[in-house]
């Protein structure tokens, strides 16, 4: 009785909160979290530190509860199991193939939610599905190499290319590029159903 209370109180105080968490744990099930991690995964692998729990953390960040991953690291260290250094050498050692599939999986379910609640915005160009794609590249690290440390601009780390629907107002894929020195125009698209294929014309990844 005494959490229904708290919870009614949440839910009166502060809706969109409980709405976000509710939505987040529909999305983004532990269970089908791991599922993808061993689906997509080349050269990582699971043990103590599951995927789920290191997509939750980033969660807490994304949505500005917690300021930094230690900062959500030190609020569930309990739960964790493992020093939160093995959180970041997970994170570092993440390949793109993954964080791409997470992405979709997101927003397969987020799609279905919008256009259950009727949510979707009126067609940009009736009878066509407009995207719209744009790039960035990541914010350049002062954390650098040794041997990098006497130039004068710091490496950039990669870039992503990411496809909006503004109907859906998602952005409903994402395409990552290690090479962050590599022109976003070395990426073309063949068009494969609703993803694009994306490959670089000079055979870098």
């Amino acid at each position: 009785m005494i959490l229904g209370e708290v919870f009614d109180r949440f839910i009166s105080e502060s809706p969109l909160s409980v709405m976000l968490r509710v939505l987040l744990e529909q999305s983004l099930p532990t269970d089908e979290v791991d599922a993808l991690f061993e689906q997509e995964a080349q050269y990582q692998y699971e043990r103590t530190l599951l995927f789920s729990t290191v997509v939750r953390l980033m969660s807490l960040v994304v949505c500005g509860i917690s300021p930094s991953i230690n900062a959500a690291y030190q609020s569930q260290a309990k739960g964790i199991g493992v020093r939160v250094q093995s959180v970041y050498n997970k994170l570092n050692g993440l390949e793109p193939q993954i964080i791409e599939a997470l992405v979709r999986h997101g927003v397969g379910k987020a799609q279905a939610l919008i256009e259950h609640l009727g949510g979707a915005l009126a067609p940009l160009l009736p009878g066509y599905r407009i995207k719209i794609i744009d790039g960035n590249h990541l914010a350049a690290t002062d954390r650098r190499l040794d041997v990098l440390r006497s130039q004068g601009s710091a490496p950039l780390p990669g870039h992503a290319l990411v496809i909006l629907d503004p109907r859906l107002q998602l952005a409903i894929d994402v395409f990552s590029c290690e090479d962050g020195h590599a022109p976003r125009t070395c990426l073309v698209g063949s068009g494969v159903g609703h993803r694009c294929q994306w490959r670089c014309v000079d055979g870098r990844p």
